[in-house]
C-alpha cells in the first residue's frame, strides 16, 4: 500500500477548513471528496489528482478488494484515523469514513473559444450550492463545452457543490467570470469578443420565445440563466441575442433554476447549429 502514517491533528485542522473555507481551498489549489463510491471512482479515472487519502480503519476493514487495491496501487499518501476524528472534520451527517483531498483542475478557456463550436452555459449569481451542482453534472451529461459562473455564484469546491456534481468536476471545465461592479457589466464581455450569441432565459419578457419554437441556435451558443429569485443582471440581458422561456401549467409559478437549465441544455443539445442567429 502506498505510503500509510496516523493523521495529524494539523493535518486534520487543514482538511476541515477545506471542507468550511473557500478562502482555504483557494490558497491551497485544493477540495475534498468524500464517500466510497466517488473516491473509487476517482482512483479508477484521476488517479493522479489525489494529494492525500484519509480513511477510518473501520473503514478499511470493511471495504471490498476493489477498492483496497486501488488504494494499493495509487500514488497518493494514506492517512489512518480515528471515527472520532473523522467525524469531526467530515462535512456529511453520517461520514463514509473515506475522503480524498484533491488538486483542483486547471482549465484554458482560450482553447475553449478556439474551437469552431461552442455550446456553454453562463451562471449569474446563483448561489445555491445544490443547483450549481445540478447544472454542473447535466452540462457534463449533454456535453456542453464548459461552464461560466460569475464570481458571487456559488463556489464549485464547496462540498455541497462537489457532491452534487457526482466526480464531473474534474472533467468539465468550469470557469469563474469575474463581474464588473453591481450588476455584472463585464461579465458577458469574453462571449461576446469570441462571437458567441448569449440565449438568455426570460420568462418575464415580452420578447422571450417558447423554446419549442427554436429550431436552430448558432454555431457558438451560451446558455445564460440568472439568480434564483432576482434572474439575470440588466446588464447581461441586454446582451442576449435571443431571450427564451419554457413553458409550465398556469398551476405553477416557476421552475428550479437547475430543472430549467437541464431542460434546455437537453433541448438545445440536439438542434443544429448554424453560424446566423436564431
Amino acid at each position: 500500500m502506498a505510503s500509510l502514517a496516523t493523521l495529524s491533528s494539523a493535518k486534520a485542522t487543514l482538511i476541515r477548513d477545506l471542507l468550511r473555507h473557500r478562502k482555504a481551498r483557494d490558497a491551497a489549489q485544493t477540495f475534498v471528496i468524500e464517500g466510497m463510491k466517488p473516491i473509487r471512482e476517482l482512483l479508477r479515472t484521476q488517479a493522479r489528482s489525489v494529494e492525500a487519502i484519509v480513511v477510518t480503519s473501520h473503514c478499511l476493514d470493511k471495504s471490498e478488494p476493489g477498492l483496497r487495491r486501488a488504494l494499493e496501487q495509487g500514488p497518493a499518501p494514506i492517512y489512518i484515523c480515528r471515527q472520532q476524528v473523522f467525524d469531526k472534520i467530515s462535512d456529511v451527517q453520517t461520514p463514509a469514513g473515506i475522503l480524498a483531498v484533491v488538486r483542483q483542475p486547471r482549465w484554458n478557456q482560450e482553447e475553449i473559444f478556439r474551437q469552431p463550436s461552442v455550446f456553454g452555459l453562463y451562471g449569474e449569481s446563483l448561489q445555491d450550492p445544490a443547483n450549481v451542482g445540478a447544472i454542473i453534472r447535466t452540462a457534463a451529461a449533454f456535453g456542453l463545452d464548459g461552464v461560466w459562473l460569475s464570481a458571487d455564484s456559488a463556489d464549485v469546491f464547496n462540498p455541497k457543490v462537489v457532491r452534487a456534481t457526482a466526480g464531473t468536476l474534474l472533467t468539465l471545465p468550469i470557469f469563474s467570470v469575474t463581474s464588473g461592479g453591481r450588476f455584472g457589466a463585464h461579465s458577458v464581455v469574453a462571449f461576446a469578443r469570441n462571437d458567441c450569441a448569449l440565449l438568455v432565459a426570460d420568462p418575464s419578457s415580452k420578447r422571450s420565445r417558447d423554446i419549442r419554437q427554436i429550431t436552430r441556435i448558432p454555431v457558438r451558443t451560451i446558455l445564460a440563466f440568472g439568480n434564483e429569485s432576482r434572474g439575470l443582471s440588466e446588464a447581461t440581458d441586454k446582451q442576449a441575442a435571443l431571450r427564451f422561456h419554457i413553458p409550465v401549467s398556469r398551476a405553477v409559478d416557476s421552475l428550479n433554476v437547475a430543472a430549467s437549465a437541464a431542460i434546455a441544455m437537453f433541448y438545445f443539445s440536439r438542434l443544429p447549429r448554424q453560424g446566423a442567429s436564431p
